[in-house]
């Protein structure tokens, strides 16, 4: 890479502290590498080299898999159900933190229930909209309640670049779990290790607990 291409990177990467996802949304479309530091102190991270976007009006959310009701839902269907706030430190592995952090949406278990999950099912996918980001948690994790579908973050819409219209939040885990752009949930019979997952991170991915790798971002 030349002189010039680093200085202007650099000088790019500084204007991103300025203008966050705008300069994030530019440098992946470019190729260049999908993180920077972004606005509200969070780092962006895609796997994909870009930052997936859906309109509010365009954005669907199914629950499929062993249910007696598949799901598809609007956002205003998700605005609709029962709100839930949580105010929770955004903890990445890669070592840095947002500390309390507002989200408010609806309650995975919630959605599980309107579905009729089987209750023989011990897990549940997640399916990005980007195409190539997958997660999945156990049942019992995916029903506490501090575990939601976000499309509210710092009690505004929750924009591209953090993964609206809706997002999975799992707040006691660190936030590769935390799946953005989502487009499906699934119910299965067992986990399925997701993206990070079948790349050498924990299945069970508990905040302050190591994964032995630091050079990884989350998404």
């Amino acid at each position: 890479m030349g002189r010039r291409v680093v200085v202007a990177m650099l000088g790019l990467g500084g204007a991103g502290v300025l203008w966050g996802a705008r300069v994030q949304q530019f440098l992946t479309r470019l190729g260049t590498p999908s993180f920077l530091p972004g606005s509200d102190r969070f780092r962006i991270y895609s796997v994909v080299g870009s930052l997936p976007e859906r309109s509010a009006a365009d954005y669907r959310l199914r629950v499929t898999g062993l249910v007696r009701r598949p799901l598809e839902l609007t956002l205003a269907d998700l605005q609709a159900l029962p709100p839930t706030r949580v105010v929770r430190d955004f903890q990445c592995v890669t070592g840095w933190r947002v500390p309390s952090v507002p989200w408010t949406g609806v309650r995975l278990a919630d959605l599980l229930d309107s579905a009729g999950a089987d209750q023989r099912a011990h897990a549940v996918s997640f399916r990005s909209f980007d195409g190539a980001y997958t997660e999945s948690l156990t049942m019992d994790q995916a029903r506490r309640d501090d575990v939601i579908v976000a499309y509210q973050l710092q009690d505004k819409p929750i924009g591209a670049e953090h993964g609206g219209p809706a997002r999975l939040y799992v707040a006691p885990m660190y936030g590769y779990k935390s799946c953005k752009w989502l487009e499906e949930i699934r119910v299965v019979p067992s986990v399925v290790p997701g993206y990070w997952e079948v790349r050498g991170y924990d299945v069970d991915a508990w905040v302050g607990r190591s994964n032995g790798r630091g050079d990884r971002p989350t998404s």
